[in-house]
């Protein structure tokens, strides 16, 4: 009898799936792979699948053919092939023509939305831009009311680009659809509206931010997806290199003293945050976070939600977990001077404090602080570490090929670094290809800036210097810029020098 391991393009005929509703096939663990010969070809797990096999054999006029294989295989191999039929552009080509401004009624969460496909046009259409994002990786979608137009576009590997310009008719029928999906009051379209929907799409448990705005055309929404599999990482996947991995575990080793995280939106400092929580949670720890939102669920941690509206902000969530007889606090941002405040002195107390500010580099968290009201030697007394990050976009390895650099290139290069390589320099860049849609990029990793506060840096902190003193004496004490881990990243094919460049462009010039 056949059996499979795992199922691949070559093995699935996409035109037998658009067939097979895919809540027969994940009922009945049942995975369709071809027709041939005569036959209905299907992986299945266990004699149920065997008798839905022969039910759809009969439906087509087909003899069927069992492959057998695991169940996890067959469930794994469902979400994916089905997660692949069907785009929001083919949905809205297939609608259009229907009544596209009837709005659905009351939602009802499914089990899984890639199995609501005879509903409304319109949860169709969003249907399949949600598919469509968690199978692209977007971390946002947008839809954007214009004059005459609407447009989606989803950042992927943070860039943003557009996807599908559906008719503005669909526009209010849409937005009406998302505020339903996210408990929302539909009839309110004068003020902006936060909400939360949670989904599994394609057998993926993912969390969605959704914020609703009014604008001259409309109102407009973004949602940012959360896929709650990847909330936690660990720390020696954010991209940092061996060095200042081993640094930031030493640091996260203290008992007390203030952590920056600094960068601006959409570096991934909570992910970093996170990753570092997760490196130090033990059974003997008790760990309070408070976040605005809370994005991912942490376990054995307690996690509070910001709410201006009742007067729970960073600051009086902050006094509240001092009561709790907390060893490690996170504060999701320090914005204010009473926030930071607080901070150092539960740092100084006896406290690790994690939290991050937007700054473009480690040496600027500093004078952040200093020019928000907090002393100088409160500063000095208190931080311990300042870790600034940026997001850079990763060669393709499907399409990752090897040139050698222009004079201008090479000139980015440190020449010690240079007349260390006994080979000719190379570099490399994605060329495109259908993994990575053509862009050369797949995916994302961090470069980072460690400044580790030691007693000269305290000591210069105690004098107010400027920004560039700061960093200037940080260099000369051995620590990484963004840009130096950036062009380290290059010299490993992990990414390009135009990336390093988009994301430092607006760093202090090294000196």
């Amino acid at each position: 009898m056949e059996t499979l391991d795992t199922i691949t393009d070559e093995d699935v005929e996409h035109a037998l799936i658009k067939d097979i509703p895919l809540a027969f096939a994940k009922g009945n663990l049942i995975m369709p792979l071809k027709r041939k010969d005569g036959y209905l070809r299907a992986a299945v797990a266990d004699d149920k699948g065997v008798l839905a096999l022969r039910e759809l054999s009969a439906h087509f006029g087909l003899k069927p053919a069992a492959v057998h294989t695991s169940p996890g295989v067959v469930i794994d191999a469902v979400n994916r092939f089905y997660g692949q039929v069907g785009s929001a552009e083919e949905v809205m080509d297939n609608i259009t023509g229907e009544d596209l401004t009837s709005v659905a009624t009351e939602f009802e969460k499914p089990k899984d939305i890639l199995e609501l496909t005879e509903e409304a046009p319109i949860i169709r259409l969003l249907n399949a831009i949600l598919q469509q994002a968690v199978k692209e990786r977007a971390s946002d979608i947008h839809i954007e009311p214009y004059e005459k137009e609407l447009d989606i576009r989803m950042r992927v590997d943070g860039m943003l680009h557009r996807v599908l310009t559906p008719p503005k008719i669909i526009q209010d029928a849409l937005i009406s659809r998302i505020k339903i999906m996210s408990n929302l009051d539909i009839a309110e379209k004068r003020l902006p509206q936060d909400g939360r929907i949670r989904l599994l799409i394609g057998g993926r448990d993912v969390d969605i931010r959704v914020s609703i705005l009014p604008t001259s055309h409309g109102e407009r929404a973004v949602l940012r997806l959360l896929d709650r599999k990847q909330g936690l990482i660990g720390l020696w996947e954010v991209g940092l290199d061996k060095e200042d991995e081993v640094l930031m575990e030493q640091l996260l080793k203290r008992t007390s003293g203030i952590i920056l995280v600094t960068g601006p939106t959409g570096s991934g400092k909570t992910t970093t945050l996170y990753a570092a929580l997760n490196r130090v949670h033990t059974e003997e720890k008790n760990i309070i976070t408070v976040e605005d939102p809370v994005e991912y669920q942490l376990k054995g941690i307690g996690q509070i939600h910001v709410n201006p509206k009742i007067g729970l902000t960073f600051a009086s969530g902050l006094r509240s977990i001092l009561r709790q007889d907390p060893d490690i606090i996170m504060v999701g941002e320090i914005r204010d001077v009473e926030t930071a405040e607080i901070a150092i002195q539960a740092s100084l107390t006896g406290h690790l404090v994690l939290s991050t500010l937007h700054t473009n580099d480690a040496p600027s968290a500093i004078i952040r602080l200093i020019d928000m009201g907090v002393e100088p030697f409160l500063v000095a007394s208190s931080l311990v570490g300042v870790l600034a990050q940026r997001l850079v976009r990763v060669i393709c390895p499907d399409c990752r090929q090897a040139y050698e650099p222009s004079e201008i290139e090479r000139s980015y290069f440190d020449s010690t670094v240079l007349s260390k390589k006994t080979s000719p320099l190379l570099l490399y860049r994605g060329a495109g290809c259908d993994k990575c849609g053509g862009k050369g990029y797949l995916g994302r990793t961090g470069i980072y800036e460690l400044l580790q506060v030691d007693d000269a840096t305290r000591l210069l902190i105690t004098e107010r210097p400027d920004a560039q003193k700061l960093k200037s004496a940080a260099i000369a004490r051995g620590m990484q810029t963004l840009r130096s881990d950036g062009f380290e990243k290059v010299l490993l094919g992990i990414t390009t020098i135009e990336e390093v460049l988009r994301v430092t462009q607006k760093d202090v010039v090294e000196s």
